[in-house]
């Protein structure tokens, strides 16, 4: 982890006198890879790419600081505060076609920092507002970070256009038909912008009008052999 600007002192991530790093107005940074970090790596795909070179690398940096705010008593206040960003990506598992895909992940938090639950309990509920996050003299910054990543996870993992369609979703006939489809209308996607595409209802329509065909020329009429 590197140091930026600020009083020299030992910066452990995993134990940072948050109060201090604000205090004397700290930079830090440093990267992370998801083996590191336990409930993210749940939420890897079981099929992630293994090669180093689509090992995501997460980058983090922190900048602690005191400015003057509104104090909990309606006054100013000296308030120490935290920015957390972090970039990078994760392999996830597509909900659609449950094929691993690579989504990337951003965060950008503010934070003002607090010295009990009660404190972080008793301030006001406003988006315009820092989040409060309870400090310590021995903060994991890291398990913050964490934190921050799993709720930027999308609630439904998926590509944006999937590369192919998983055997489980098309099954039987059905699925041959959805398959044959598919593989069609790739083939024929070059093709699209120039020519206009066909109206299924048109299609159906028209079976419907052969279907009709069909039975007006079967019966409809008292058969000819009939007794009288």
């Amino acid at each position: 982890m590197s140091q930026h600007p600020g009083k020299p002192i030992s910066l452990d991530p995993r134990a940072l006198d948050l109060f201090e790093f604000a205090r004397q107005g700290h930079h830090a940074s440093g990267e992370l890879r998801i083996e590191q970090l336990p409930r993210m790596l749940t939420e890897v795909a079981a099929d992630a790419p293994a090669c180093a070179d689509y090992d995501p690398v997460l980058r983090w940096r922190a900048e602690g600081g005191v400015a003057r705010a509104l104090g909990l008593d309606g006054g100013e206040a000296q308030v120490a505060s935290l920015r957390l960003s972090v970039h990078g990506a994760a392999w996830l598992e597509c909900q659609r076609c449950l094929e691993a895909y690579r989504q990337p992940l951003e965060v950008e938090t503010h934070y003002r920092i607090v010295e009990s639950d009660d404190e972080a309990d008793a301030m006001p509920l406003d988006d315009d507002q820092p989040e409060a996050v309870v400090g310590s003299r021995r903060f994991d910054l890291i398990e913050l970070i964490e934190e921050e990543l799993l709720l930027s996870l999308p609630l439904v993992p998926k590509h944006d256009v999937c590369p192919h369609i998983h055997e489980s979703l098309v099954t039987g006939a059905a699925g041959e038909r959805a398959r044959d489809w598919i593989e069609d209308e790739q083939a024929d996607g070059d093709d699209a912008t120039d020519s206009p595409r066909p109206n299924p209802f048109a299609a159906l329509q028209a079976l419907k009008r052969d279907d009709g065909d069909g039975n007006e020329g079967s019966g409809g009429g008292p058969a000819s052999g009939a007794p009288h």
